[in-house]
Protein backbone atom coordinates (compact mmCIF):
# COMPACT_ATOMS: atom_id res chain seq x y z
CA UNK A 1 0.00 0.00 0.00
CA UNK A 2 1.61 3.34 -1.17
CA UNK A 3 2.82 5.81 0.77
CA UNK A 4 2.58 8.91 -1.71
CA UNK A 5 4.15 11.97 -2.44
CA UNK A 6 2.44 15.28 -0.27
CA UNK A 7 2.31 16.92 -3.62
CA UNK A 8 -0.33 14.69 -4.94
CA UNK A 9 -1.74 15.23 -1.31
CA UNK A 10 -1.81 18.87 -1.17
CA UNK A 11 -3.73 19.06 -4.58
CA UNK A 12 -6.84 17.95 -2.78
CA UNK A 13 -9.78 20.43 -2.24
CA UNK A 14 -9.73 19.56 1.16
CA UNK A 15 -10.45 21.31 4.30
CA UNK A 16 -6.95 20.40 6.41
CA UNK A 17 -4.34 21.83 4.08
CA UNK A 18 -5.63 25.57 6.03
CA UNK A 19 -7.25 23.87 9.10
CA UNK A 20 -3.47 22.51 10.03
CA UNK A 21 -1.57 25.32 8.46
CA UNK A 22 1.82 25.47 10.27
CA UNK A 23 1.42 21.88 11.48
CA UNK A 24 3.94 19.25 9.71
CA UNK A 25 2.43 16.60 7.68
CA UNK A 26 4.47 13.35 8.57
CA UNK A 27 3.36 11.25 6.18
CA UNK A 28 0.37 10.27 3.67
CA UNK A 29 -0.92 6.99 2.43
CA UNK A 30 -3.51 6.07 -0.04
CA UNK A 31 -5.28 3.21 -1.80
CA UNK A 32 -8.03 2.65 -5.07
CA UNK A 33 -10.89 1.24 -3.90
CA UNK A 34 -13.40 0.02 -7.03
CA UNK A 35 -16.26 1.97 -7.62
CA UNK A 36 -19.40 0.26 -7.88
CA UNK A 37 -21.40 3.43 -8.50
CA UNK A 38 -20.91 6.96 -8.42
CA UNK A 39 -21.57 9.38 -5.43
CA UNK A 40 -20.07 7.54 -2.62
CA UNK A 41 -19.07 9.73 0.52
CA UNK A 42 -16.54 8.71 3.00
CA UNK A 43 -19.83 9.38 5.46
CA UNK A 44 -21.73 6.41 3.44
CA UNK A 45 -18.66 4.08 3.83
CA UNK A 46 -18.27 5.53 7.18
CA UNK A 47 -21.89 4.47 8.12
CA UNK A 48 -21.71 1.23 6.37
CA UNK A 49 -18.95 -0.08 8.80
CA UNK A 50 -20.08 1.05 12.02
CA UNK A 51 -17.67 4.22 12.16
CA UNK A 52 -14.72 1.30 11.53
CA UNK A 53 -13.14 1.43 8.49
CA UNK A 54 -9.74 0.09 10.07
CA UNK A 55 -9.67 -3.69 11.07
CA UNK A 56 -6.68 -4.62 13.90
CA UNK A 57 -4.76 -7.78 12.79
CA UNK A 58 -3.61 -9.82 15.81
CA UNK A 59 -0.05 -8.36 14.79
CA UNK A 60 -1.09 -4.59 14.88
CA UNK A 61 -3.24 -5.14 18.36
CA UNK A 62 0.24 -6.65 19.79
CA UNK A 63 2.22 -3.83 18.84
CA UNK A 64 -0.60 -1.78 20.12
CA UNK A 65 -0.42 -3.03 23.07
CA UNK A 66 3.33 -3.06 23.42
CA UNK A 67 3.06 0.47 22.90
CA UNK A 68 0.57 1.02 25.60
CA UNK A 69 2.41 -1.16 28.18
CA UNK A 70 5.69 1.08 27.30
CA UNK A 71 3.92 4.23 27.54
CA UNK A 72 2.56 3.27 31.05
CA UNK A 73 5.89 2.30 32.35
CA UNK A 74 7.35 5.69 31.50
CA UNK A 75 4.20 7.77 31.74
CA UNK A 76 3.82 8.72 28.43
CA UNK A 77 -0.11 9.00 28.22
CA UNK A 78 -0.94 10.26 31.76
CA UNK A 79 -2.98 13.29 31.12
CA UNK A 80 -0.55 16.46 31.17
CA UNK A 81 -0.25 18.96 33.93
CA UNK A 82 -2.25 22.32 33.31
CA UNK A 83 1.32 24.10 32.80
CA UNK A 84 1.59 21.89 29.84
CA UNK A 85 -1.27 21.89 28.12
CA UNK A 86 -1.42 22.04 24.71
CA UNK A 87 -3.72 23.58 22.34
CA UNK A 88 -6.42 20.84 20.50
CA UNK A 89 -6.52 21.59 17.17
CA UNK A 90 -10.37 21.42 18.00
CA UNK A 91 -9.45 24.67 19.01
CA UNK A 92 -8.78 26.33 15.12
CA UNK A 93 -12.69 25.02 14.66
CA UNK A 94 -14.60 28.36 13.08
CA UNK A 95 -18.68 28.02 13.42
CA UNK A 96 -18.96 27.29 10.02
CA UNK A 97 -16.63 23.63 10.74
CA UNK A 98 -18.60 23.02 13.73
CA UNK A 99 -21.85 23.37 11.81
CA UNK A 100 -20.47 21.43 9.36
CA UNK A 101 -19.11 19.05 10.92
CA UNK A 102 -21.50 15.30 10.91
CA UNK A 103 -20.07 14.90 14.53
CA UNK A 104 -19.48 16.57 17.38
CA UNK A 105 -15.79 17.94 18.09
CA UNK A 106 -14.16 16.17 21.01
CA UNK A 107 -16.31 12.44 20.54
CA UNK A 108 -13.86 9.89 21.60
CA UNK A 109 -13.16 7.30 19.37
CA UNK A 110 -10.54 4.78 21.09
CA UNK A 111 -7.50 6.39 21.29
CA UNK A 112 -8.80 9.64 19.80
CA UNK A 113 -10.78 12.48 19.60
CA UNK A 114 -12.70 13.47 17.02
CA UNK A 115 -11.95 17.40 15.46
CA UNK A 116 -15.07 17.06 12.78
CA UNK A 117 -16.21 15.14 10.39
CA UNK A 118 -17.67 16.23 7.06
CA UNK A 119 -19.19 14.30 3.86
CA UNK A 120 -15.28 13.41 2.15
CA UNK A 121 -13.02 14.45 5.74
CA UNK A 122 -12.16 12.94 8.99
CA UNK A 123 -9.95 14.52 11.21
CA UNK A 124 -9.06 12.72 14.59
CA UNK A 125 -6.59 13.54 16.88
CA UNK A 126 -4.57 12.31 20.05
CA UNK A 127 -2.04 14.04 22.23
CA UNK A 128 0.08 12.51 24.58
CA UNK A 129 3.78 13.20 26.24
CA UNK A 130 5.20 12.18 23.24
CA UNK A 131 3.48 13.60 20.51
CA UNK A 132 0.43 15.58 19.42
CA UNK A 133 -0.98 13.89 16.38
CA UNK A 134 -3.82 14.29 13.54
CA UNK A 135 -5.15 12.00 11.57
CA UNK A 136 -6.93 12.23 8.30
CA UNK A 137 -9.33 9.98 6.55
CA UNK A 138 -10.38 11.49 3.30
CA UNK A 139 -12.12 9.74 0.09
CA UNK A 140 -12.46 11.14 -3.39
CA UNK A 141 -14.37 10.15 -6.55
CA UNK A 142 -12.05 9.59 -9.82
CA UNK A 143 -12.65 8.22 -12.65
CA UNK A 144 -13.70 4.55 -12.91
CA UNK A 145 -12.40 4.26 -9.10
CA UNK A 146 -12.50 5.88 -5.63
CA UNK A 147 -9.03 6.93 -3.92
CA UNK A 148 -8.93 6.47 -0.45
CA UNK A 149 -6.26 8.93 1.48
CA UNK A 150 -4.73 8.64 5.28
CA UNK A 151 -2.24 11.78 6.24
CA UNK A 152 -0.99 12.15 9.44
CA UNK A 153 0.51 15.00 10.75
CA UNK A 154 2.32 15.83 13.68
CA UNK A 155 3.44 18.23 15.71
CA UNK A 156 6.46 18.37 18.41
CA UNK A 157 5.22 18.65 22.14
CA UNK A 158 8.76 18.32 23.44
CA UNK A 159 12.68 17.04 22.43
CA UNK A 160 11.19 13.44 22.62
CA UNK A 161 8.80 13.67 19.96
CA UNK A 162 11.46 13.55 17.16
CA UNK A 163 12.95 10.58 18.67
CA UNK A 164 9.45 8.50 19.66
CA UNK A 165 8.79 9.25 15.78
CA UNK A 166 12.42 7.79 14.23
CA UNK A 167 11.85 5.07 17.01
CA UNK A 168 7.81 3.97 15.51
CA UNK A 169 8.28 5.03 12.04
CA UNK A 170 9.54 1.44 10.99
CA UNK A 171 6.74 -0.54 12.55
CA UNK A 172 4.44 2.07 11.04
CA UNK A 173 5.38 2.06 7.54
CA UNK A 174 6.21 -1.68 7.60
CA UNK A 175 3.42 -3.23 9.15
CA UNK A 176 0.69 -1.08 10.78
CA UNK A 177 -0.42 1.62 8.06
CA UNK A 178 -0.64 -1.40 5.23
CA UNK A 179 -2.44 -3.76 7.65
CA UNK A 180 -4.76 -0.76 7.95
CA UNK A 181 -5.12 0.20 4.77
CA UNK A 182 -5.98 -3.56 3.11
CA UNK A 183 -8.63 -3.82 5.52
CA UNK A 184 -9.85 -0.44 4.60
CA UNK A 185 -10.24 -2.36 0.91
CA UNK A 186 -11.44 -5.63 3.06
CA UNK A 187 -14.18 -3.35 4.14
CA UNK A 188 -14.87 -1.46 1.15
CA UNK A 189 -15.66 -4.95 -0.55
CA UNK A 190 -17.65 -6.53 2.29
CA UNK A 191 -19.75 -3.62 2.66
CA UNK A 192 -20.10 -0.70 -0.30
CA UNK A 193 -19.47 -2.89 -3.00
CA UNK A 194 -20.80 -5.95 -1.56
CA UNK A 195 -24.55 -3.85 -0.99
CA UNK A 196 -23.98 -2.23 -4.94
CA UNK A 197 -23.97 -5.78 -6.63
CA UNK A 198 -26.96 -7.12 -4.64
CA UNK A 199 -28.87 -3.81 -5.83
CA UNK A 200 -27.49 -4.38 -9.03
Amino acid sequence: MPEISSREFERLPLRVHQFLVGVPLHDVWAIDLPSPRTGITLDEFLRATNDRLFSLTPGVRGLVALRLLIGNIFGWDRPRPSTEAVPTFADRLTEEDRARSLAPAGAREGLFRVVYQFQNEKLVELINRTVHAGALSALVEEPNRYRFYFAVYVRSVRRLTPLYMAAIDPFRKLIVYPSLLRSVRANWDRTIRNVASKQG
